[in-house]
């Protein structure tokens, strides 16, 4: 990103055309630039001299690129004279139409709102945030009165005390299956807690002290509570010490069975503490990012520490050009990453970058407290920078790896089915239904980075003519709905000229998870779309569905098959499964979706009688959807027979 303090080169040519006036002479600019700097020169006139954020938008009215300054009217002025130090920003002042602008109080101000357009926006000048998903944490509520163990993501809006960032669900289900061991909090919904008559499993296998049937007091649980809370704020060492006196002293009077509940949960706590690596003894709460260029790509690694316990770490691979320089990378990394998260009190750095000091102030006025950002040149904060060093090296050399080893089993693919050239971009289409209920039809895509999960589709099929189980007419819809909104948006064109450091929309190839049938509707769809440049591949099972023993089919080529042990083979048979999971995975979210709405009246023999029955005794669907089937047959009103098939309709809903 190229954004004032945070950018050098920027700032160089900023301070260079600092004079508020000067003369516009368009002759002596190149003649590529010419048009840009015009158009700019035109918007830099009636510009105040205050901080703010400005957007550059190509003839398209896509967004080119959104930065801020501290003086709008010097800032792009830079632009207006044509002044271009990287041909990065030569082809942005080349390719700019129209221009934005939005003026702000403060640089801060600026900052966050730069921040806010840029991941809803996602200029391709800009650095970009590749992986954005939200981080899981650990509630322990405080809406009920006996507090609930559980794991959350999204907006902090139900009450209670969080713990996190956890690096992934797989710590978070770790570390929350250690605490119900060592603390017996309950993990379960307050609807479950609500409905129960007898203690759950958890309580017996000595996963839960069991409040909801009463096995334990209120007082006691709380105690429980108390204590998990205290081990999650970092107080660990104490609750062991305790828990190991209560043990020793329960050996001495010759309790050996309460001994060894003390024995289980003090094991529980020290596997906890074993699964998460180095844990500092100076720093409390810091998060901790370190940034590694090779070959033009970048990684960061962020690692999370809370309580002087290492929470786990991710690493990220930003979009960013191959002129910018690691400092301005993370730089532009940093404020992205908290736009949607709460900070620690310390961030630690790999490098110095300019815009530390801003940064710092920015997410200070979003905490409401003092936040530092630095980078430590010595002592354990140095310590735990080179450990993330090392761990962002390592993930970017694994990923170049990969990266390579996609690249050949790309020009496997196109040497196997005959392209002219490596595709970049694969498009796989499946569909899933029931017997034609809640249809929906799935893309996936693939290139030289692997699985580009952000270009996903699902589509719901609408139309009302087709006959339930009708998958030829289901790939007709999805594959004319898919490509007619790719002629809108993209002209085919217009795609031989792509934008630099664009990746086309339009795909290299297509595998139908189909046989001829599906083939041949495939292509037809795509002529009477005026589209014949596409190839497209069937790819029919093999007998009895075996994977291995895949058949292909190619217009113009006899069907044909890949060597059992082909990395090709292997290849498309992990894209053709991740087309099925995904359209698995929306058709079981809209059937999910449809027994919300429709309630108990997709099961057969459950009248309105029946449901309120269920519904007066579990209190929600979800309930019914986790209830045993001993459970169900002990509704009033819910015969044996209705509570098996009850049972079975929510077990196939869960596979």
């Amino acid at each position: 990103m190229i954004d004032s303090p945070r950018d050098t080169v920027e700032d160089g040519f900023e301070e260079a055309a600092s004079a508020i006036d000067f003369a516009f002479d368009e002759a002596s600019l190149p003649t590529s630039l010419r048009a840009g700097a015009a158009v700019i020169h035109a918007f830099w006139k009636t510009l105040p001299n205050g901080p703010g954020v400005y957007r550059m938008i190509d003839a398209e009215g896509a967004v080119l690129y959104v930065g801020k300054a501290r003086s709008l009217k010097k800032r792009v002025a830079s632009y207006a004279r044509g002044v271009a130090p990287t041909a990065r920003i030569g082809r942005m002042i080349a390719e700019t139409a129209a221009m934005e602008f939005v003026t702000t109080e403060t640089e801060t101000e600026a900052l966050l709102l730069e921040t806010n357009l840029i991941k809803s926006l996602k200029p391709r000048f800009n650095v970009l945030m590749r992986d954005d998903k939200s981080f899981p944490y650990i509630l322990l509520t405080g809406d009920h009165p006996a507090p609930q163990l559980t794991k959350h993501r999204g907006a902090r809006t139900r009450k209670g005390d969080y713990f996190g960032p956890f690096a992934s669900v797989l710590a978070v289900n770790r570390t929350m299956n250690a605490l119900e061991r060592a603390f017996l909090v309950r993990s379960c919904t307050d609807s479950v807690f609500s409905t129960r008559t007898r203690p759950c499993l958890l309580h017996q296998i000595k996963r839960c002290s069991a409040p909801c049937t009463g096995e334990i007091g209120p007082e006691a649980y709380g105690e429980l509570v108390g204590e998990a809370r205290a081990f999650l704020t970092g107080k660990s060492k104490a609750i062991k010490e305790r828990m190991a006196a209560e043990m020793q002293a329960a050996a001495d009077e010759l309790e050996f069975e309460r001994a060894a509940r003390y024995r289980d949960r003090l094991a529980a706590l020290s596997a906890i503490q074993s699964t998460q690596g180095v844990n500092p003894q100076t720093v409390e709460e810091a998060d901790v990012f370190a940034i590694h260029e090779e070959a033009g790509q970048f990684c960061i690694e962020v690692f999370f520490f809370r309580t002087y316990q290492n929470w786990g770490n991710r690493a990220y691979f930003p979009k960013a050009d191959k002129t910018l320089t690691t400092q301005e990378v993370l730089d532009a990394f940093l404020a992205q990453f908290y736009d949607d998260k709460p900070a620690p009190r310390l961030v630690l750095l790999s490098h110095d970058v300019e815009g530390a000091d801003l940064l710092g102030q920015a997410l200070s006025l979003k905490a409401g407290h003092r936040i530092e950002v630095s980078s430590p040149k010595r002592g354990e904060k140095r310590d735990l920078v080179e450990a993330a060093l090392t761990n962002a090296r390592e993930a970017l050399g694994r990923r170049l790896a990969e990266s390579s080893s996609q690249i050949k089993l790309l020009e496997g693919v196109a040497e196997a089915f005959g392209l002219e050239e490596m595709p970049h971009r694969i498009e796989v289409y499946d569909n899933s239904h029931i017997m034609g209920t809640n249809a929906v039809g799935g893309m996936i895509v693939a290139g030289p980075d692997g699985f580009m999960k952000t270009s996903y589709r699902k589509f719901n099929i609408k139309s009302e003519e087709l006959t339930p189980g009708d998958d030829f007419g289901m790939m007709r819809e999805v594959l004319q709905r898919r490509f007619s909104r790719l002629l809108k948006e993209a002209p085919r064109a217009e795609t031989g000229a792509e934008k630099e450091g664009e990746a086309s929309p339009w795909p290299d190839l297509v595998l139908i998870d189909g046989g001829a049938g599906q083939l041949k509707v495939a292509r037809e769809t795509l002529v009477d779309l005026g589209i014949e440049d596409v190839p497209l591949v069937g790819v029919a099972k093999g007998l009895d569905r075996d994977a291995g023993r895949e058949t292909f089919i190619i217009e113009g080529r006899p069907p044909f098959k890949l060597a059992p042990r082909d990395p090709v083979l292997y290849f498309v048979q992990r894209l053709r499964d991740e087309a099925h999971r995904f359209a698995i995975g929306a058709h079981r979210q809209k059937r999910s979706k449809s027994m919300r709405e429709g309630g108990l009246q997709e099961i057969g023999g459950i009248g309105p009688q029946r449901k309120r029955a269920l519904l007066h005794h579990f209190g929600t669907l979800k309930a019914i959807s986790r209830a045993s089937l001993a459970d169900l047959q002990g509704c009033p009103g819910i015969d044996e027979r209705t509570a098996r098939k009850v049972h079975a309709f929510f077990q196939q809903e869960s596979k």
